[in-house]
């Protein structure tokens, strides 16, 4: 896909609920996976507010990752919080260590993380008002994998 929708204000865009479909490819052995749940994007100060942190989203994902034909429950927390310029986002771990940055303002961003050795490249594409992509490809001497995320708003 070569069209991207750009996106003025990215915390804007992300609020609300999505489903979510993952699929995980280890290069180095050809193993594979799938998520599915859902993700939900929610004020920081919504039940019980974190102060300084007003206009941030809690990103909350839960569903269920088939790993090799087993089924487990998944979930993970980050926070998403206003970033240096009006649109952006800084994007961190649930205990606020770093992640990466975000920047939808042309519909299409890159974003680089090091994990110890390894870095994660992920890549992050609006496709409309309704469904964007995340493509992360994580390489080093620990890990080669490809994992690729598609996002549709529900409601």
């Amino acid at each position: 896909m070569d069209e991207f929708r750009p996106v003025p204000d990215a915390l804007a865009y992300l609020r609300g609920s999505w489903r979510v479909t993952r699929s995980v490819r280890d290069r180095a052995s050809g193993a594979e996976g799938r998520f599915d749940g859902v993700t939900v994007f929610s004020a920081l100060d919504e039940g019980g507010g974190e102060a300084g942190n007003e206009g941030g989203l809690l990103h909350r994902e839960a569903g269920t990752f088939v790993w090799l034909g087993v089924p487990r429950p998944a979930e993970r927390t980050l926070r998403f919080l206003p970033g240096p310029t009006p649109g952006t986002a800084d994007v961190r771990f649930a205990d606020d260590r770093p992640f990466h940055d975000l920047d939808l303002t042309t519909g299409r961003h890159i974003a680089d993380h090091p994990c110890s050795a390894d870095l994660y490249r992920g890549e992050f594409t609006v496709r409309d008002a309704d469904r964007w992509r995340t493509v992360w490809r994580v390489a080093g001497p620990a890990k080669d994998l490809l994992l690729t995320t598609d996002y549709a708003r529900v409601g």
